[in-house]
């Protein structure tokens, strides 16, 4: 049974981490799942309340599928450059991270409990956008421009199901929305503030693993349809190429399946079921390869990609 949800105002999730802190935190709906996310740390705090602040808070009687908190580790380093860890039910699966790396942890972290521990779909590492009841999927590995591409996207008229996790339900071959955060890194930072001058990102963190991070909360009109899944329309797989003209290149689907494979964290788990699910997805979809080097173009390419769909 589904639990009934609260949408709060920015101030309750901070007012509600403030309260409970380490203790009782946030339950946070994600999509398909609920995060109760714990920290007694001001700076999680706030990021969770600015960058979460138009999710729903789940009653304390929710049913959590992640159970997680960002805090200090313990011990003498704790006064001396100062460390964060991330902890699954009260177990540290990673090594701590410098002090004031706690927020993108947490987004890391959630990221591996969805591929890593939930296998009620079949998970992709993508960005998923929605036009029109139909979703476009953005497979690629990082730095290939996939959550630029995306960003440019969510900002021009497509709708946000998820800049990194794809979720593909059994049965039905829907594309389940978890819109979460945005994260962009690097020079992606800027370019994005520039395409899109109305974006707010929060702080920057330096010198992490991927270099600069930095994120943004996703639209609330794509929070608010949470609940609407949207079925196959395209398959693109991106790249970023200095210079390069926007060209969309027809992909073959037996390609194209296979580089779904690579892309897929659980497809083993499935079995032959995983098989059929990508074999369906991909004949569901028109497939291509995409080079950009230019975000207008990228955005004007995909429009008309659209409109001839429904021409």
């Amino acid at each position: 049974m589904t639990p009934t949800l609260i949408q709060n105002p920015t101030h309750d999730v901070a007012a509600t981490l403030k309260r409970k802190g380490a203790s009782g935190g946030v339950r946070l709906r994600l999509g398909p799942y609920i995060a109760r996310v714990r920290s007694p740390l001001p700076e999680v705090a706030r990021a969770v309340s600015s960058l979460y602040r138009h999710h729903a808070l789940a009653p304390d009687s929710a049913f959590v599928d992640f159970d997680v908190a960002v805090r200090r580790p313990f011990g003498p380093r704790s006064l001396w450059r100062p460390q964060v860890v991330f902890e699954f039910e009260g177990q540290a699966p990673f090594n701590p991270l410098p002090g004031d790396q706690g927020f993108p942890l947490l987004e890391w972290g959630l990221n591996w409990c969805v591929y890593g521990l939930c296998h009620q779909h079949l998970t992709m590492h993508a960005a998923v956008l929605e036009r029109d009841g139909r979703a476009l999927l953005l497979p690629a590995p990082s730095g290939s421009g996939k959550s630029t591409l995306c960003a440019a996207l969510l900002f021009s008229g497509w709708r946000l199901l998820s800049d990194e996790l794809a979720l593909l339900a059994p049965g039905t071959g829907a594309l389940l929305p978890m819109p979460r955060p945005v994260s962009l890194k690097n020079a992606s930072i800027d370019v994005i503030s520039a395409f899109a001058p109305q974006v707010e990102f929060g702080s920057r963190v330096q010198e992490t693993a991927k270099g600069v991070v930095a994120h943004f909360a996703p639209p609330a009109e794509a929070v608010r349809a949470s609940d609407r899944a949207a079925m196959p329309g395209w398959i693109v797989f991106p790249r970023f190429a200095a210079g390069a003209p926007a060209r969309l290149v027809p992909l073959e689907r037996a390609r194209t399946f296979m580089r779904l494979i690579e892309n897929a964290f659980n497809y083993d788990i499935f079995g032959a079921e995983g098989f059929e699910m990508l074999g369906t997805l991909v004949d569901r979809s028109r497939c291509f390869t995409f080079e950009y080097g230019d975000l207008a173009e990228a955005v004007a390419l995909f429009d008309r990609l659209a409109r001839d769909e429904h021409a």
